[in-house]
């Protein structure tokens, strides 16, 4: 089914709810056409600008297009907590902004909460009956009028950091600095029909997948247990490669990516990892952060790609998956110059490296970590 995209210029009614979503956040002043009909409301600047905004809010990519993500957003952004009850549905999650509300509440509280992302699942569902036994409230996982009022009553009991932060932190560190017996998933983007980005004679599809198996080779040589989320010619999508990432219960994810651009100056390499940012409710995987942090340092310490540094979004392949998740989009093979460097064998063998490198760092104590761009894969091996 082709995905419906409202952008610049289109009209309808669809335009109309989109408009009406958008005033109802306080992102676009109301229209003082009340007379318009829906058939006759319009795409324009201000709507294309409110777009923009939302989606640089949300952590979604900023083109000022609303495609099915963006809508979907859109909806989720709508609900506040006690609007409806909150439950879970294996195989029919509900996610939105109530439910981010309810899990910072809780971790607020001191309930166990692995992140803020919005999304009803087990943990959340775990969570919410631990304070409804300690309330003595029906412990039944449903969040309705008394648990609302329940946790309207109580007041924090974790300040000065993030106690989700602080979890993530832990577990690592209980798992020692060792790599044989971690599960690594690599998820080359695209794939099958779906050949992604193309330019100077480079598909991404095609460079992910060999980008992807030579760590794959490394890590394993390591002692990680590695897993693929997609063969040479299968293009799942993002849901099913974060579900997959998931059912491996898997430590880290990396998802392997190029870009292009119009201008062909464009270029770099950019790492990516869930959150938003730049407002009071940011919602972030911290490890996720550092981790991002880590593979952006090696690469650029090993290669000349330029620095387009790390950056949070909430796309849904680093949102669905439960563990530490980036992604990273290495140069842009409209440029000229990163074309060059990416269609290298050698090139992607120092990519790879760098990739592995900042997969033991993550569990390297500090005491034990060594600078960026100097620690070597014979090294890792034992």
């Amino acid at each position: 089914m082709t995905e419906h995209r409202y952008g610049l210029g289109d009209r309808g009614p669809a335009v109309a709810e989109i408009r009406t979503k958008l005033v109802q956040l306080g992102i676009l002043p109301p229209t003082e056409e009340s007379t318009e009909s829906a058939v006759d409301a319009v795409f324009d600047q201000r709507v294309d600008q409110a777009v923009r905004q939302f989606q640089q809010q949300r952590g979604l990519t900023a083109h000022g297009v609303v495609d099915s993500e963006t809508y979907r957003v859109l909806e989720e952004a709508r609900w506040r907590l006690g609007d409806r009850l909150l439950s879970y549905i294996a195989g029919h999650l509900l996610i939105g902004d109530d439910v981010g509300t309810l899990q910072r509440r809780l971790l607020e509280l001191g309930f166990e909460i692995d992140r803020v992302d919005g999304v009803y699942g087990p943990k959340t569902e775990h969570a919410v009956k631990e304070f409804q036994r300690s309330v003595g409230a029906p412990s039944d996982g449903t969040c309705g009028p008394a648990t609302f009022k329940a946790l309207a009553r109580l007041s924090p009991i974790v300040t000065g950091g993030r106690a989700d932060a602080l979890r993530e932190s832990e577990r690592v560190h209980r798992s020692g600095p060792r790599l044989p017996g971690k599960v690594v998933v690599i998820d080359p983007g695209h794939g099958g029909a779906d050949r992604g980005c193309s330019a100077n004679g480079l598909s991404e599809a095609e460079i992910a997948f060999d980008l992807a198996s030579r760590i794959e080779g490394r890590l394993a040589a390591t002692g990680v247990r590695v897993f693929l989320t997609r063969g040479r010619d299968a293009s799942p999508d993002e849901a099913t490669r974060a579900r997959f990432a998931n059912e491996t219960n898997a430590d880290l994810v990396v998802s392997l990516h190029v870009d292009e651009h119009p201008n062909p100056q464009a270029g770099g390499v950019a790492t990516y990892f869930y959150g938003t940012a730049g407002s009071d409710d940011d919602m972030r995987s911290t490890l996720g952060e550092r981790f991002a942090g880590l593979v952006q340092r090696e690469i650029v310490a090993r290669t000349d790609l330029r620095d387009c540094h790390t950056h949070a979004k909430t796309w849904d392949l680093l949102r669905y998956t439960q563990m530490p998740t980036v992604r990273v989009e290495l140069g842009y093979v409209s440029n000229p110059g990163d074309a060059s460097r990416i269609s290298d064998p050698g090139f992607r063998d120092v990519v790879a490296e760098a990739i592995v490198v900042a997969v033991q760092r993550v569990y390297l104590p500090p005491d034990m970590d060594t600078p960026t761009g100097v620690l070597q894969l014979g090294e890792l091996i034992r």
